[in-house]
């Protein structure tokens, strides 16, 4: 009997590439989406309207932590030019932990959504020249939220790690779903 062990040119999952831009962020991530209404204005065409602001103070603080890290990066890059076209993207959030943390918790599954943590660092990050647009982003990776020190992808204090990879053309962001190490 003759047994063939595979070679690594058998490896059937795809190589994944570099990330074109990546960067981690310290700081307390914001969410964005929850809209509270203060009062009210006439439209151009005279129309009542509210008056709509974010309902989360950590948004501001936290796009414009997120809006600088990265413009610092962009713009240390000589000839750094936006992602454009399909990007593939893994973001991996660090929240703060309650005081009194429940010692079964294993999980942040409490406010805020991973969705809306989402929104305000992508928002920021198309702010800061690092992409045309979030919606080049045809793919997510990877998504977590978590607490520090809590897993592999957390950090040891809250923010977030980004990472962006042009898609492989033909791929649909396929090539880049082999598991995160």
């Amino acid at each position: 009997m003759t047994v063939t062990l595979p070679t690594a040119t058998d490896d059937p999952r795809p190589v994944i590439p570099a990330p074109a831009f990546s960067l981690v962020v310290f700081g307390t991530p914001g969410p964005q989406g929850s809209k509270k209404p203060v009062g009210t204005r006439r439209s151009k065409k005279g129309n009542v309207v509210p008056i709509l602001v974010e309902s989360s103070a950590k948004v501001k603080p936290w796009r414009e932590a997120v809006h600088h890290a990265a413009e610092q990066l962009v713009t240390g890059r000589a000839g750094y030019v936006p992602l454009d076209g399909p990007l593939v993207a893994e973001m991996h959030f660090t929240l703060p932990a309650p005081a009194r943390m429940p010692k079964d918790r294993i999980a942040h599954t409490v406010y805020p959504d991973l969705s809306k943590l989402l929104r305000s660092t992508e928002d920021a990050l198309t702010t800061a020249g690092v992409w045309a647009d979030d919606a080049r982003v045809i793919r997510y990776r990877d998504l977590s939220k978590t607490y520090p020190n809590l897993g592999p992808r957390s950090l040891p204090v809250p923010g977030v790690i980004i990472r962006v990879w042009r898609d492989q053309p033909g791929l649909g962001g396929y090539a880049l779903l082999v598991p995160a190490p």
